[in-house]
């Protein structure tokens, strides 16, 4: 005698060995015997052979048509026996009652599984409702073959083309356009990215990276809401008699701060450092905060940039030439001989900024000579700015005793210019200028050593007033060891100083905007600040704040040192450049010696670091940001005689991998950031 049975879902057949009342010895075809609970047996029958029953009536199953046996199907509960009876005959066999069982069991939205072979109709209302179901699921697979039979053709569909970035980076994996190109690059054996590329649905290598950013960064759009306006500032802030003056590059619109030098030649001169007070007017809550909560930074890039603040808010508060601009003041005393510190001051004021200087149109001729005195002064503020380099030079020198060593500023700083665009957004094939300008020269050692001055001199007197502020700190200066936030003072090894906060760019990131809440409460509070400050002691929403700029402050570098690397190819491709003189690194990174450009060079694998060498490039990727090449020769005296290599080696890793959602063959990671003051 044979069994048929139900095991997990699956219907077997075999020769029963033993039978007890609750259970029976199954052998299977195979040899193998199985215990088999009399429940799940289903039919016994003695002829055909189990697995001849088993085919002839999966055969016959397919040809139950199952909308005429639900049909006949009682109300009632029924077994597929009763079923096989109805629709086939009185005399069903056991051939018929394995068919009805295949039929009834695959069929759940006609018929529903009670066990132990029973089964109930479903009503015909969830019937229909299931029958759409599947036919909407006949429709997406037909729409999803046809989308991927395009892309393999060489066509991008365009509800494909408009999930792009979707289907990239944070994809639905149950969406029809992402099963259509992961369909597309199985059977046509491509990595995605080289599929929908090929088909055409990137036709903008600089597009598909700004709109990647956008996407992820900023899925709302960047537009800021309509009306909101620059509140006024309601206090009636006293009028410094400084004579103040900014230094930034001529792009600059969000002027943060500026500078004033009083009491020359009296032997007590008093450094004003000025800082924007938007403070002073935006409340915390208030919908200025929510906008600039959440974009929590400036994003730059060469050509373009995406305020924290609409241009009008920025305009009302930014520190321009001409106006009395309100602003928070640290004026710090100082012994005139000897620059030795005796005193310090905030103060709440108007402050009178006569220039804004320039200092890519300065800098040729504010130079160290004119500053220390061995050539010619002639500029604006010439007494004030050579005070204040013999102090700026002073400082660093100070912080570098606590560092243990002095700050290197080897490398230049890349200016990018984008010529033959309309002013808006750029397309992507301007043709682009990248010029250098030297860390360390005078007037941005002037401004960065205030800067730090005043975020260092804040950090501590908000700690003094015993109220909270947003600090960053590095423990010590070995390798490995990072640059933290937090909300409690501590030394900052990278800096050289016993705390620092970032107090002194309100217009252009969040944390600053923060702190000088923070500041402007100790400035009329004094002692008692700390209750009236907007964030008290062990406030949790500090830390929401630290952890929400980490994150987007992370990404808008991350975008911007992508977006620059693609500008420096464009270069290279623009320039004709087949050849670049390059550093090793490690690895076989080398370091371009005039460009800002990290790449994997075939041939330096071994080469000790630092060997200087000249290579070949031998193709770029606009898109992947990739740069290949190889070495060509040594440029160091050890090398004794050129090292040749294959023209046609290309190397294997690029620099800037795009982190797609969907597999893709990326190269490994090889961009090495360098470490900045601040």
């Amino acid at each position: 005698m044979y069994a048929l049975f139900e095991d997990a879902g699956k219907f077997h057949a075999g020769r029963v060995m033993s039978e007890a009342d609750n259970s029976a010895q199954i052998e299977l075809d195979s040899g193998k015997r199985v215990k088999v609970k009399a429940a799940n047996l289903l039919l016994k029958f003695e002829q055909p052979a189990p697995a001849e029953l088993i085919a002839r009536a999966q055969a016959l199953s397919s040809e139950i048509d199952l909308d005429l046996a639900w049909t006949f199907a009682p109300e009632a509960e029924f077994g597929f026996a009763d079923l096989a009876r109805d629709y086939f005959s009185a005399k069903a066999g056991v051939e018929q009652q394995a068919a009805a069982l295949f039929r009834l069991f695959e069929a759940p939205h006609y018929f529903r599984r009670l066990g132990k072979g029973q089964f109930r109709k479903a009503p015909e209302e969830i019937v229909k409702a299931a029958l759409l179901g599947i036919e909407r699921k006949k429709q997406v697979a037909a729409q999803i073959e046809t989308w991927a039979a395009e892309l393999q053709a060489g066509a991008c569909p365009a509800p494909v083309r408009e999930q792009l970035y979707k289907i990239l980076f944070k994809p639905d994996k149950n969406a029809a356009e992402y099963k259509a190109v992961v369909e597309a690059a199985r059977h046509s054996q491509r990595a995605p990215l080289d599929l929908l590329k090929a088909a055409g649905a990137i036709d903008s290598p600089y597009r598909f990276h700004w709109k990647r950013f956008l996407f992820e960064q900023f899925p709302r759009g960047t537009g800021f809401p309509v009306g909101l306006d620059a509140p006024p500032i309601d206090e009636d802030l006293p009028l410094s008699a400084v004579q103040a003056f900014s230094i930034d590059d001529s792009a600059t619109t969000e002027i943060d701060d500026a500078l004033s030098v009083q009491g020359l030649g009296t032997g007590s001169v008093t450094l004003g450092i000025h800082i924007a007070a938007p403070a002073l007017a935006i409340a915390p809550g208030s919908p200025i905060d929510k906008v600039a909560g959440e974009r929590l930074s400036t994003v730059y890039m060469p050509g373009w940039k995406l305020t924290m603040l609409p241009d009008a808010v920025v305009q009302a508060y930014t520190l321009i030439e001409g106006r009395e601009c309100p602003a928070v003041s640290l004026y710090v005393t100082l012994d005139e001989a000897t620059l030795e510190v005796r005193d310090s001051v905030t103060k709440l004021e108007r402050v009178p900024i006569v220039a804004n200087l320039r200092h890519d149109r300065l800098d040729a001729v504010i130079t160290e000579a004119a500053l220390d005195g061995s050539a010619p002064a002639d500029f604006a503020f010439a007494a004030e700015l050579k005070f204040a380099w013999r102090l700026a030079r002073a400082l660093k020198a100070q912080r570098e005793v606590v560092r243990g060593k002095p700050e290197n500023f080897n490398r230049p700083d890349y200016n990018f210019k984008l010529e033959g665009g309309d002013g808006a957004e750029p397309r992507g094939d301007e043709t682009v200028q990248i010029t250098t300008r030297q860390r360390g020269a005078p007037l941005d050692l002037i401004v960065a050593e205030a800067m730090i001055l005043a975020n260092s001199t804040w950090g501590a007197w908000l700690a003094s007033c015993g109220v909270p502020g947003i600090y960053r700190s590095q423990a010590s200066l070995a390798p490995g060891v990072k640059v933290r936030m937090g909300v409690k003072p501590a030394p900052h090894a990278g800096m050289g100083v016993a705390q620092y906060t970032w107090a002194t760019s309100p217009l252009r990131r969040y944390v600053d905007l923060v702190n000088q809440w923070q500041i402007v409460a100790c400035a009329k509070h004094g002692r008692t600040a700390a209750l009236a400050a907007p964030f008290k002691p062990r406030d949790a929403s500090l830390f929401s704040v630290i952890s929400a700029f980490d994150a987007a402050y992370a990404a808008y570098a991350d975008f911007q040192h992508g977006i620059e690397r693609y500008w420096t190819l464009q270069w290279l491709a623009q320039q004709g450049t087949t050849e670049l003189d390059a550093s090793v690194m490690k690895d076989g990174l080398v370091r371009a010696e005039v460009l800002p450009l990290v790449f994997r060079v075939l041939g330096c694998e071994t080469l000790p670091r630092g060997t200087p060498v000249r290579v070949r490039i031998t193709g770029s990727d606009a898109l992947t940001l990739d740069l290949h090449a190889n070495l060509l020769v040594r440029l160091d005296a050890s090398s004794p005689a050129p090292i040749e290599t294959d023209d046609d080696s290309e190397d294997e890793a690029g620099a800037a991998p795009l982190a797609l959602a969907i597999e893709l063959d990326a190269p490994a990671e090889a961009a090495e950031t360098a470490a900045t003051p601040t």
